[in-house]
Formats: structure tokens, sequence, C-alpha cells
């Protein structure tokens, strides 16, 4: 009997330090800092991403923050996901500027693209999973990619034109024929008019669909004489970051 009681304090013991190990993970997201994770969909695939908190974050307090999804290009799904930080929002969350949002990037497999229907899903199940955990204001929730990125914000804002309170393609394309759903979307296009990889028709004919379906709030930045790389001006922009943070969905 004495055997028993020992052993059933052992476990006893074993669970509460796997039950704070596990706590102690989960607060290692600490505000200010961009940290890897992993969050499983509904088809069992583990997708990686990097989330950040600002810096007056706080899990105990009734503010709500607005929340900037990142799609990646094509070069940074080949490597670890810190190579998701090579560009954009999460580059300067790695570098330690101070950023107003809850900035969440995740990682494309190699085999994949954003815009294919099986990360469409995963995008749409994380976001929903972040949206539910941390304390985000639902009224400003930002989109934007490049490239590879670009084409999968451009498909996402098309899926859901209700979710977003603003979207930011960078040098991607879409689906001109479904320009429809975006017409009271506010979007910010950018697009270098010598890029060779992704076209820059491909930002024309958006826009141009947006238009003549009758949209009003979509801009495009034409970056003349830039090439495929135009992001590096595109997100060191300060109005980008201004014109965001003034939309807010109704």
């Amino acid at each position: 009997m004495k055997f028993k009681r020992c052993l059933g304090l052992i476990l006893l013991m074993v669970c509460v330090v796997a039950g704070r190990s596990a706590i102690a993970q989960d607060s290692e997201n600490k505000p200010g800092q961009q940290v890897e994770a992993v969050f499983e969909s509904s088809d069992g695939a583990k997708v990686p991403y990097l989330i950040y908190l600002p810096k007056n974050y706080s899990a105990d307090s009734d503010q709500e923050f607005p929340l900037l999804f990142f799609l990646h290009g094509r070069g940074e799904s080949n490597g670890p996901l810190s190579l998701v930080a090579k560009w954009g929002p999460p580059k300067f969350a790695a570098r330690g500027d101070d950023l107003p949002y809850i900035l969440v990037s995740p990682q494309c497999p190699r085999s994949d693209r954003w815009s294919s229907d099986t990360q469409q899903k995963r995008l749409t199940e994380l976001l929903d999973a972040v949206t539910k955990q941390y304390r985000i204001n639902e009224a400003s929730v930002f989109l934007t990619g490049l490239s590879m990125g670009g084409y999968g914000t451009w498909t996402m804002a098309t899926n859901s034109p209700n979710r977003f309170a603003a979207v930011a393609p960078i040098c991607g394309g879409g689906d001109p024929s479904k320009a429809a759903n975006l017409v009271d979307v506010p979007i910010w296009v950018f697009h270098g008019d010598q890029d060779k990889p992704v076209p820059f028709e491909k930002s024309v004919k958006m826009v141009d669909a947006i238009t003549k379906a009758g949209g009003t709030k979509v801009r495009f930045t034409t970056m003349e004489n830039v090439g495929h790389n135009c992001w590096s001006a595109a997100y060191a922009t300060p109005e980008l970051y201004q014109w965001m943070n003034a939309q807010v969905k109704k």
C-alpha cells in the first residue's frame, strides 16, 4: 500500500511538472518579442508561424489590438522559419521595432503556394485561432503579402472580403473575374513596372477590374524602374501604415 501511495505521488508530481512546462512554453510569447509557434490545422498539418505581440499587450487587460497578417514570398519557403523575417513587417519586429500590431507571419510549405485551396483553408483556420486566443480588434484586421504572398493576399481577400479592414498586395496577382468581391475593400497595391517574375500587368488587371466593377477604395502605386523586389520600398513607406491604421471595418 505504501508503495502504491508513493507511486501515486510520483505520478502526480510528474503531471504537475509537465503542466508547468506547458505553461512555461506558452509564456515564452512575451510582448515586444517575435517568437516561433506551430498551429495544427484540421487536416493535421503543422503550420509554423512567427508571432509578435505589441510591447503594451497584456492578457489581463481589456485593450484590443489590430492584427497584421503577413504572407511571405517563395524564397522564404526554402529554409527555417526564421527566413520569414527576411522582409517586411516580421523583419521590423525581428530587429526590435516597436510595432502597434499583433503580427502573424506563417510559412508556406516548399511544395505548395499561398493561393492554393489547401493553404487558403489553413490560413483561415490559423487566423481564426489567433483571433480567439489573443485580444484582437476584429474591426482592424489587416492583410499583406509579397510576390507569392501577394497572390495569396489577393486570393484570401477575394475569398473573405468582409474580414479585412485593409489589404496591401505587393507585386502579386489575382483573379479579375472575381473583382466584384473587392469593391468595398480598401486596397493599396504596389508593383514595380520592370518586374519580370510577376509581370506588372498582373496588378494593373486587378485594379482595372475592381474599378470597372464599381470599386473606389483601391490605390495603385507604380514603382518606376523597379524590378521584382519592390517590397523593400513598399514596406518602408510610412504612409502605408498610416493609411492602414486609418481603415476600420464597419
